[in-house]
């Protein structure tokens, strides 16, 4: 496994990696405790670095999040919002054809490991509301004004 991480303005954010692809992306208060270097690796700190310098709108890097197969689903359909884009956790249910599945939808996105890349941050509650976000709701409303969608 090789590990990085980056400062951002949201802090430290640890990059995995198994060699082949992005594995986990994660804010993590320590950083890694050390640089280990791959490719695929040196790639995604490049394009998460020009990400948050606003150079960067959509990620071109091999992933591997684990999880289930219904984790998998939600996380690629979360793939599909665009940036500076927003979609509800019904939207996403209704999207991979399992529209009762909104709580389903919001445990998966809660389990996303590659927060940023898979930008489970574009996700809203279906009044337009903030909803939890894995590193803090601080960090979502920073992303989403970073992207330009979020005004309030």
């Amino acid at each position: 496994m090789y590990q990085a991480s980056l400062d951002s303005p949201l802090g430290p954010v640890t990059v995995c990696s198994d060699g082949e692809a992005i594995c986990q992306v994660s804010f993590d208060q320590s950083g890694a405790t050390g640089k280990t270097s791959c490719t695929v690796l040196d790639r995604a700190l490049e394009q998460l670095e020009a990400y948050f310098q606003g150079r960067l709108q959509q990620f071109d890097l091999p992933l591997r999040p684990r999880g289930t197969a219904f984790q998998q689903q939600v996380w690629q359909q979360l793939n599909t919002i665009g940036f500076g884009k927003l979609a509800s956790y019904g939207d996403i249910a209704r999207a991979i054809q399992n529209p009762k599945g909104v709580r389903a939808v919001g445990m998966a996105n809660s389990r996303n490991p590659l927060g940023i890349i898979i930008p489970c941050h574009r996700v809203i509650g279906s009044n337009g509301t903030l909803t939890g976000y894995a590193g803090g709701l601080d960090k979502k409303v920073w992303l989403l004004r970073h992207e330009g969608s979020w005004q309030k």
